[in-house]
């Protein structure tokens, strides 16, 4: 077998990043120290990107000034009821820092510049200032070929919160938890153009970080965005003082991805899915889209408050999607694959308010003919003589 199919093998565990390091050419390197600090632009959105930036703050031996560009107010929820607005935009203002908003629509995003100085070289035959730098974190928008020209390609950094080249794409937290993954880290990488790969630039520095037991979301969201942040100033450190070289990603065939979270990510399948997995499921989505499955209606019944159920239950049947209500636990026990069993303590109904299972069980009219039930059948909702 050649060595370089050796080394794409060793690639897929978790420790891809040392070892192909260790064997890749040098292809960037940055020797040169900075006279000054660093002019910085920051993009975000999120609470990942605050604690990133609040990192970033306090540092301030690496930045001269910093300006925020986010994403603008937005009206959301029922008849755009609820003005939501960017996290990273409330904490700038707090920290006194210059806030610009982007446009709102993608194609016009297309055509917009950061703020001054960043706008433009003084000529289109020099190169930018070395001490301009461009930073993303949890931005959810790819920019141009023409806003990454602005600044020196060495001057492009991401802050992305998986081992890369591991989890690729929008939602590698989410996507770590959903699979499980004992080991999750963050990355600062240099950002390509879109023709070039996303998420596939050199990586300036690595971080690893154990997932935490029964981590949700926002829990490894906050340890990655505060180790995200030090790592990055960490990187600027090492650029100031000439110090920092990064190392070429290796090849990402065979590893997860990590794509944008969809309906279909949420729809629970008590066929294929232990009890387990959708608990693992619950903790990394359910800030973002709430887990469901469907009634004989087809109407969807959201489950809430759910975990792997260790209590005996012989009165419910084998059937995936079985569901009694245990007074005991006073939840929902739902069958699922691999014998295991499901305890939810809480339901929304398509339409209805957000109840307590018992509320939802003592209502359901086949409950009272003694019918047993079946959830998340392929037409939906049994009831089964």
């Amino acid at each position: 077998m050649s060595f370089s199919r050796v080394l794409q093998q060793r690639c897929l565990r978790l420790d891809c990043w040392r070892e192909y390091s260790r064997h890749a050419p040098k292809r960037w390197s940055h020797n040169a120290a900075l006279a000054s600090k660093f002019r910085v632009v920051f993009l975000g959105r999120d609470e990942f990107s605050c604690l990133v930036l609040r990192e970033l703050f306090e540092a301030k031996d690496v930045w001269e000034d910093i300006a925020i560009a986010t994403q603008p107010d937005a009206n959301v929820g029922r008849r755009g009821s609820t003005l939501s607005v960017s996290p990273l935009k409330l904490l700038g203002e707090t920290l006194n820092l210059p806030v610009h908003t982007i446009p709102d629509k993608k194609p016009d995003f297309k055509r917009w510049k950061p703020p001054n100085p960043f706008t433009s070289p003084s000529s289109s035959l020099d190169p930018p200032p070395p001490n301009h730098l461009l930073i993303t974190a949890s931005f959810g928008r790819i920019l141009t070929a023409a806003q990454l020209d602005l600044f020196p390609p060495i001057r492009r950094l991401n802050v992305h919160p998986s081992l890369l080249p591991s989890y690729r794409g929008p939602a590698p937290i989410q996507h770590t938890l959903i699979n499980g993954e004992k080991e999750s880290g963050v990355c600062v990488i240099q950002m390509l153009k879109k023709s070039q790969g996303i998420d596939a630039g050199a990586i300036w520095g690595l971080t690893e970080q154990p997932v935490p037991p029964n981590a949700t979301f926002a829990d490894l969201r906050d340890v990655l965005g505060m180790k995200g942040g030090r790592l990055l100033v960490s990187v600027l450190r090492e650029m100031i003082e000439g110090k920092a070289t990064p190392q070429p990603q290796p090849p990402a065939d065979g590893l997860p991805f990590g794509p944008m979270i969809s309906t279909g990510d949420a729809l629970i399948e008590f066929s294929t899915m232990s009890a387990e997995t959708i608990t693992r499921r619950y903790r990394a989505l359910s800030h973002q889209k709430p887990l469901f499955t469907h009634l004989s209606t087809a109407q969807t019944l959201q489950l809430h408050d759910l975990s792997p159920a260790n209590t005996p239950t012989p009165a419910l049947g084998y059937q995936p999607g079985s569901t009694i209500f245990s007074k005991a636990t006073n939840s929902l026990l739902i069958r699922c694959a691999q014998d295991s069993v499901l305890s939810v303590l809480r339901v929304k109904p398509e339409g209805r308010r957000l109840m307590a299972a018992r509320d939802w069980w003592n209502g359901l009219r086949e409950v009272h003919r003694g019918k047993d039930v079946v959830l998340g059948s392929p037409s939906g909702f049994e009831i089964i003589d």
